[in-house]
């Protein structure tokens, strides 16, 4: 027992010790989500730790930052027109897609993340989004995937901000992610990437709790734990706008 600790004392001391580590910060880490929500936008920045300067000779260092809302499955159906009517006629069920999803970098994409490093840590949107399965009818599921980045892409959800992180002498860094108004409430994750001729060298994560407040917070329980009582309270409240609406035209004739 005591050569076997001895040995792996002996082994944690001859790891290396990493030379650049990453030191990260948000201007917050909750978003409430409240009747009058606009998106709301969130600081990340930070500076390097080194415990050995930088040879003359490394290539220069590059930041990564990508931020994840929480992964559902999606189903993507295609339309067809058929005899003048368009229905859907194929869909591909994909496994997990985050619901939101934004990547910024201190240059293009790929430069500053090598497709390797990227395969392993699932920076890029394409490798965040995860669909294995498709119907046996559908010939690409990758034309699926790629329709719905495209719509995601349109509605601010999924976001790629290239060049966009500021580097000051190769120690601090800050950009800025915009968060739109529709977010979905849950655990959304922001991780940060130091890499040098596109290999990770550092990875930090940290969590941003993004939940519904106030009236919207007690709506959003009372449709998913009392739907039969949420049902009753819209159509009281339809009844009572449309009763209102009537008594207001009628006095404004009068």
């Amino acid at each position: 027992m005591k050569l076997r600790w001895l040995l792996a004392a002996i082994l944690l001391v001859a790891l290396p010790a990493r030379a650049e580590e990453v030191v990260a910060g948000l201007s917050q880490t909750r978003v409430s989500i409240t009747a009058d929500f606009a998106g709301s936008e969130i600081l990340i920045f930070g500076a390097v730790k080194r415990d050995r300067p930088v040879p003359a000779d490394a290539d220069p260092l590059q930041v990564v930052v990508a931020v994840a809302g929480p992964s559902v499955p999606v189903s993507v159906r295609k339309k067809e027109r058929v005899f003048g009517i368009w229905v859907n006629t194929t869909s591909v069920e994909i496994d997990l897609a985050p619901s939101f999803y934004a990547v910024a970098t201190s240059g293009p994409f790929y430069d500053v993340m090598s497709n390797v490093e990227d395969l392993r840590h699932k920076v890029s949107v394409t490798r965040a989004i995860r669909s294995v399965g498709a119907t046996t009818e559908v010939a690409s599921a990758r034309d699926f995937t790629a329709a719905l980045m495209r719509i995601r892409d349109r509605d601010g959800s999924y976001q790629l901000h290239e060049s966009t992180i500021q580097i000051d002498e190769e120690t601090l860094f800050r950009t800025a992610i915009e968060l739109p108004p529709d977010l979905q409430e849950g655990n959304y994750t922001a991780r940060i990437f130091l890499t040098r001729g596109g290999t990770v060298l550092d990875a930090h994560q940290t969590v941003i709790y993004v939940q519904k407040v106030g009236l919207e917070r007690w709506l959003h329980a009372l449709a998913d734990e009392r739907p039969l009582a949420y049902g009753l309270l819209s159509l009281a409240i339809a009844i009572a706008a449309g009763w209102l609406a009537s008594a207001a035209f009628r006095y404004l004739r009068g």
